[in-house]
């Protein structure tokens, strides 16, 4: 054992309880010191309020996301299977096969098209018609158990359609009554083509909870929509759906040879990869932008320790004097900055949590309060603000968080330790 270790005294060692004790009472506001105690106030605020703002906006951001992924995922197909030399017309032989490779959930065949849609109120909307078997209709988990009136039990007998509850409400338009729908491709005749209108009975009335889909898809049965759109025998695409989404790639092959006939395959990526990146780019800006509230926080905890640092000058003198090391009078201002940074932390973790699990709550309380609509389906898609905490983000949060704080007392702690006894009594 050195000479220095032996002759140091009990309870002395590096963050002991005389350096933690010392760092404490630096902390604790007195009268003379109320501008650092404001100051280190202002930066514990800071910190908690920066960490609680980028917990809750990535957690809103990834609910955000993941809620249109479930829902975009939910209603349309992961892998679309388009024919490339024919028509589709074996598409029930050629889905049956499909349906037999390992992970793929079901396939389906469908027909798409754009028309215009007319009930009981208003000019009209544009709707997609998707013609779907109705045993189909009922693998599809999001609209069928989401049935909001009527029933699809009877889907493929007689006319009826299902159709979204915005369209319902913005056509005017309930169970019984009849949707008219009206398309650009209708009969060829000596005039030229003439627009078909037909009239449909409303089978049911679906919510995804996205509002898109809830405003402009109407589900029509299968041989209705061939005969509607004039294909006969015919199917458009076969929309499959797997049991792992970001595993597409993998089934492809796979798809290919079950199909037995030249294709081209689509996943979920190729078809919304603008929407997503979009989500994605304004996710990384919106982190980096936050993290400057945090960065600022830090900066506040370097200004404080400096003039705490100046102030606490004649302290310093005496505790060299009495055998502090050099060593010890770093750890006690690292001690007493880092104190700020690890609370603030914290408690943003903390506020943070609590306002992701109530955020429904708080956007219904300002919607009230303000008397506004904060969160308006038109725009955001969604009908309820989500929120979606990732554990791995908020562990980057908080090492981030608590990383700025420690390197903003580096420098102050520094600056404490170089002042021998003669400088610290010049420097007071």
């Amino acid at each position: 054992m050195s000479e220095a270790a032996a002759a140091r005294p009990a309870g002395a060692g590096p963050f002991s309880i005389f350096e933690r004790t010392v760092a404490w009472r630096y902390l604790r506001s007195r009268r003379k010191e109320t501008v650092i105690s404001v100051i280190a106030s202002i930066s514990f605020l800071g910190i908690m309020l920066g960490v609680a703002t980028l917990i809750v906006v990535m957690a809103v951001m990834n609910g955000f996301r993941a809620e249109l992924l479930t829902r975009i995922l939910g209603v349309n197909g992961h892998l679309i299977v388009q024919p490339l030399d024919s028509p589709l017309e074996d598409y029930a032989q050629v889905a049956g096969r499909i349906n037999g490779v390992a992970g793929v959930k079901y396939a389906i065949p469908l027909i798409d098209g754009q028309v215009l849609a007319q009930g009981n109120i208003g000019g009209g909307s544009g709707a997609l018609v998707r013609g779907i078997r109705g045993e189909d209709l009922g693998k599809i988990a999001i609209v069928a158990s989401n049935i909001k009136q009527g029933s699809i039990a009877d889907f493929d007998t007689g006319e009826g359609v299902a159709i979204g509850k915005r369209m319902a409400e913005n056509l005017g338009l309930a169970p019984g009554d009849t949707i008219t729908l009206i398309s650009p491709d209708g009969d060829v005749t000596p005039l030229g083509t003439t627009p078909r209108m037909k009239g449909y009975k409303i089978a049911a009335i679906f919510e995804v909870g996205m509002s898109e889909y809830d405003a402009s898809i109407v589900y029509m049965p299968f041989s209705e929509a061939q005969l509607y759109f004039n294909m006969d025998g015919r199917a458009q695409t076969i929309e499959i759906y797997v049991d792992n989404p970001d595993d597409v790639d993998a089934l492809k092959p796979k798809v290919e040879e079950a199909a037995q006939r030249p294709i081209d395959l689509v996943d979920w990526r190729q078809r919304n990869e603008t929407f997503f990146s979009a989500l994605q780019v304004e996710r990384n800006v919106m982190f980096m932008i936050l993290t400057l509230i945090v960065l600022v926080a830090a900066l506040n905890i370097i200004s404080g320790l400096v003039m705490l640092v100046k102030d606490k000058g004649h302290d310093i003198a005496i505790l060299r004097t009495m055998g502090a090391s050099r060593g010890a009078i770093l750890r006690i201002f690292l001690m007493t900055g880092a104190a700020i940074g690890v609370t603030g932390t914290i408690a943003g973790v903390l506020l943070g949590v609590v306002i992701c699990l109530n955020i429904e709550s708080i956007r219904e309380f300002f919607s009230w309060m303000t008397g506004k609509v904060l969160f308006n389906p038109e725009l955001y898609f969604l009908s309820q603000l989500p929120a979606k905490m990732d554990p791995r983000e908020t562990t980057y949060v908080v090492i981030m968080a608590l990383g700025l704080s420690f390197l903003a007392t580096l420098f102050p702690a520094w600056r404490a330790a170089r002042l021998d006894p003669v400088e610290a009594l010049r420097y007071e």
